[in-house]
């Protein structure tokens, strides 16, 4: 067993440092001893951002997206086309397909995918706003912006199925996307690609 070697704050701070994605407990290490050096410039600055976070930032009731009003600021757009939803799995892809600029539509946030053998089933994903958004009337086409993983296209094709009853044309991101890649890792060129080259899902 090993020896711990710092006071219990630190301990604290390396421990949920470790929970965020990508870093490791000597990742984590690494990160809290930086923050604690650069105590003025980093780590203050830092929780008072954290705090804010914590405090002002929502989820948009509308569409899933997070900002620090509700409805969200994509969302009170006059600029963006409202016969057009792009449905994606998460915020991160939302970003990713604002950073390229290739299309001026809403979004819709999935917040997942469906994975039955992790237990994901459609109560689990925001399935049945997406059904009342598009069932209003306005929109025209539904874009899935999903991830070319299984569990991506099987949410896919249950999302397709769930909407085949209404006037909507559904669409999917073409070529650019390679299987098993993820929106947040591409670059901006192949998101736009993707995003010209759609074709009927």
């Amino acid at each position: 067993m090993a020896e711990r070697v710092a006071g219990a704050e630190i301990e604290r701070l390396i421990q949920l440092l470790a929970r965020l994605p990508g870093l490791g407990p000597r990742s984590a290490r690494r990160a809290a001893l930086h923050l604690i050096r650069k105590r003025e410039e980093l780590l203050a600055p830092l929780a008072d951002a954290m705090q804010t976070a914590r405090e002002k930032i929502l989820v948009c009731s509308q569409c899933g997206n997070i900002d620090t009003l509700d409805p969200c600021t994509i969302c009170r757009d006059q600029r963006r086309d409202p016969n057009v939803l792009v449905v994606v799995e998460t915020v991160a892809d939302l970003w990713a397909l604002e950073r390229a600029g290739a299309i001026r539509a809403r979004y819709h946030v999935l917040g997942g995918t469906l994975s039955p053998l992790d237990g994901i089933g459609p109560q689990d994903i925001n399935l049945e706003t997406l059904v009342a958004r598009v069932g209003e009337g306005e929109v025209r086409e539904v874009i899935l912006a999903v991830n070319a993983t299984v569990d991506g296209q099987t949410t896919a094709h249950y999302v397709t199925d769930l909407l085949s009853h209404l006037e909507v044309k559904t669409t999917r991101l073409a070529h650019g996307v390679p299987v098993g890649g993820e929106l947040d890792y591409l670059d901006e060129g192949t998101l736009s690609t993707a995003i010209r080259q759609r074709t009927v899902f």
